[in-house]
């Protein structure tokens, strides 16, 4: 097949910009998260990233008191915010999380806006009355975030080293790459909450142009995993 460098605009889903919204929020270490919430249909961008301290320029071997979090852009005509905090609060314990003090591994959650904050309110009150109890989780306010390091984007998807040499031919940058819808289906995948008929079928629903639609497709085929 002729490989061509395809842009983002070629290769990503148009979702109307205004109607997205974004959520911050912590589960323990930040790779399965990234993976577990970039599986869904919906979910338009993941990124791994250090958030709730103070620290100035926090990194993974200097995080300070910041927290490991995953932040997620998404479409809320697809998927709901209620349906991001029940994902949210299924897939983790808040309490101790993976038995480790301090603030690296925190039940964190942020809302960036008002309505948000009133959803978070109206399903707790549903988990409560359904018996789940209040969990042990920090909300605030989203006051800042951090990108983490590189080897930190789509952790699980780059342990596959066909997947990612096939990626890099299409993307222009590594931020392409990593700021990618189909790269964020492709993480849930190599973690294994998906499965790539999924992907495929989801792609097939992507207002995109029926040319590069196809380029896209023959491209996922390629991937030895």
């Amino acid at each position: 097949m002729n490989k061509q460098v395809m842009q983002a605009s070629d290769s990503e889903p148009f979702f109307p910009m205004s109607n997205v919204q974004t959520v911050t929020l912590g589960m323990g270490c930040f790779w399965s998260p990234e993976s577990l919430f970039g599986h869904l249909p919906g979910v338009i961008r993941t990124r791994t990233g250090y958030a709730g301290g103070t620290s100035m320029n926090p990194a993974y071997r200097q995080m300070g008191n910041h927290t490991e979090t995953v932040q997620l852009d998404f479409s809320p005509g697809i998927i709901t915010f209620d349906e991001i905090l029940e994902v949210f609060w299924n897939n983790h314990n808040p309490v101790n999380i993976n038995n480790y003090k301090g603030r690296q591994y925190l039940s964190l959650l942020f809302y960036s806006d008002d309505k948000q904050r009133e959803t978070i309110q109206h399903v707790l009150r549903r988990r409560k009355e359904q018996g789940r109890g209040e969990p042990e989780t920090e909300i605030a306010p989203y006051s800042g975030f951090h990108l983490a390091e590189d080897k930190h984007q789509k952790y699980y998807l780059k342990r596959f080293p066909n997947a990612i040499e096939k990626l890099n031919e299409w993307f222009p940058s590594q931020d392409d790459l990593n700021n990618s819808t189909l790269v964020a289906r492709l993480n849930g995948l190599a973690k294994g909450y998906t499965n790539l008929e999924r992907i495929l079928n989801e792609m097939g629903q992507w207002p995109i142009r029926s040319e590069h639609q196809k380029l896209i497709i023959d491209l996922v085929k390629q991937i030895r995993w």
